[in-house]
């Protein structure tokens, strides 16, 4: 069985990239378990198809080794500080994890290409490096970065760093930027797990500013195929947008959350929408034109928000035991 090395594999989308890679795949994770990581993200699994490395990937003479002892067909890089007002907080962490660890992945790539061609790195990124965008427009893989958070400006700095490796040591790397995913086993600091489990709790559901803040919203599932996809057919070298074409502000998503749990689910809940002062720099819109990787590789998006949204909220409320294990970390 072939090996691949997923970085950030107990977070959110690293853990559902590992589900789906498993089963063709063994897989060497390599995670520094932050307050986000859970190992029971990995529940389901084979154990055999695991090799679970608890290290942080600032460190390169260890991927360098990795690399040696296993021999992957590929590296997903997923393993990044993600949370946007956690960047505001404190940018440190952010530019630790996203730039050096990038930069540390990148080196180790560089010497082991020398030993073996047959390798490929999958960085992961995201929507928000091209900043805040006026309404109608849909950002290019061609377009600048203009970022607004430290969180943003941090993945800006590695998707460069890899294009540059890629230029300057013709590294075999793909960049991808996603739009907003959402999805089973999200941690609930984030809009959509965060508003379920306040509705589930009856306590109130905060939205920044005036709620019309536009994102646009994936399923990880549909992500995560897309990733492969890219492994598989991608073009060395290249970046490529992953969008759904789903386009909705806080106050949108909010309602169609609060109708499936009452309206499907029969949960009644007393949960009120409350405004609460906006964040500093916060950008009103992104979106992405997906045009690329549905012309060149044929991807195309698969799940509605509506039907989406009813496997994530089912998933939370028939996994109560993972919700108590956070609460309890």
């Amino acid at each position: 069985m072939k090996n691949i090395i997923v970085t950030g594999g107990l977070g959110f989308i690293g853990s559902n990239l590992v589900h789906k890679l498993s089963k063709k795949y063994k897989i060497i994770l390599i995670d520094k378990k932050t307050y986000s990581a859970n190992t029971n993200n990995l529940k389901g699994i084979d154990k055999k198809k695991i090799i679970l490395i608890k290290k942080d990937i600032n460190n390169t003479n260890l991927i360098f080794k990795i690399l040696l002892k296993y021999k992957p067909l590929a590296i997903f890089n997923l393993a990044a500080e993600t949370h946007v007002d956690r960047s505001i907080d404190s940018a440190k962490p952010f530019i630790y994890s996203n730039i050096v660890g990038t930069f540390s992945i990148l080196e180790a790539l560089k010497r082991y290409y020398k030993i073996n061609k047959k390798i490929k790195l999958i960085h992961v990124s995201t929507d928000e490096v091209y900043g805040d965008i006026t309404k109608n427009k849909f950002s290019k893989e061609t377009d600048p970065y203009v970022p607004s958070s430290p969180y943003a400006a941090s993945k800006a700095s590695s998707d460069h760093l890899v294009r540059a490796y890629f230029r300057t040591y013709k590294l075999p790397v793909i960049i991808t930027n996603c739009s907003n995913n959402y999805g089973p086993r999200q941690f609930p600091e984030k809009l959509i797990p965060k508003l379920i489990l306040n509705i589930l709790k009856n306590k109130n559901l905060p939205i920044y500013g005036n709620g019309k803040n536009e994102r646009e919203w994936i399923y990880v599932e549909d992500h995560i195929n897309a990733l492969i996809l890219i492994f598989k057919k991608g073009q060395i070298g290249q970046s490529y947008n992953i969008g759904s074409g789903i386009i909705l502000n806080n106050i949108q998503i909010c309602k169609i959350i609060i109708s499936i749990i009452t309206k499907k689910l029969n949960i009644n809940t007393k949960s009120k929408i409350l405004y609460i002062k906006d964040r500093p720099g916060h950008d009103m819109r992104y979106a992405l034109d997906s045009n690329k990787i549905k012309k060149k590789l044929k991807w195309k998006n698969k799940t509605n928000i509506t039907n989406g949204l009813e496997k994530t909220i089912n998933w939370y409320v028939n996994n109560q035991s993972w919700i108590r294990n956070l609460e309890k970390k």
